[in-house]
């Protein structure tokens, strides 16, 4: 790391625990919006909410878990008829077939129970990072990195804390520079920050609270994808 890399890197991890501080200041109490009741409904949910909404999926999910209510149910759906249980959600096929085929696996080879390793949940049909940290932190209370939704990827670049627009290589740059016992909450509250105060449109945001703490945000405007 070179002096210009350094002072960067040193500045992003000022900047960042303040910005921390402030999402404590504004969201002292956060967590994971989407309805489950169980650990596999969960892992269901998280795979549902990419590129859709966390609203879309809830409404969804509500008369989803109704019709299947445990894994069995999914290991066993059709999977036609499971598309059209699910066809409001974004790229819904694609999900349907990763969903029932993972219900499958974790029936026959983990006996029920969801994978407790980084590791085995990202090899299952579907399942990257983001989705295998939220599920490690809600089902186990394990801590393995930060899960990078849109609205992490979306402000992590607003506010300049990366340089790049990879979700993994987010994960890897927050991870450097943001103490892990921040990481789990961190994700959470970037979220309702995103939805509850600056959306991805573009907007007058001078007087929010965290471009307060980098100016040049109000500037900067990224895609949620």
């Amino acid at each position: 790391m070179n002096a210009k890399e350094d002072k960067k890197f040193q500045e992003r991890k000022e900047r960042i625990l303040k910005i921390v501080k402030e999402l404590k200041r504004l969201f002292p109490k956060t967590k994971i919006a989407l309805h489950y009741k169980n650990n596999w409904a969960l892992l269901v949910t998280v795979v549902l909410s990419a590129q859709t909404t966390d609203k879309k999926v809830n409404e969804v999910t509500k008369s989803l878990f109704q019709k299947y209510k445990t894994l069995d149910n999914y290991a066993k759906a059709n999977l036609k008829e499971f598309e059209a249980d699910i066809r409001e959600i974004g790229l819904y096929k694609t999900k349907a077939k990763n969903i029932l085929s993972t219900a499958k696996i974790i029936k026959e080879k983990y006996k029920g129970k969801i994978p407790k390793s980084m590791e085995e949940l990202t090899q299952l049909p579907g399942i990257g990072r983001k989705t295998a940290n939220i599920v490690l932190g809600n089902v186990y209370g394990i801590v393995e990195g930060i899960a990078v939704d849109t609205h992490v990827r979306r402000l992590s670049l607003k506010f300049d804390l990366t340089d790049s627009k990879n979700p993994d290589k987010i994960e890897k740059d927050l991870m450097r520079i943001l103490p892990k016992k921040e990481w789990s909450d961190f994700t959470y509250r970037m979220i309702d920050y995103g939805r509850k105060i600056c959306p991805a449109r573009s907007h007058d945001c001078k007087s929010h609270p965290l471009t307060k703490i980098y100016p040049p945000a109000a500037n900067r405007w990224f895609t949620s994808r």
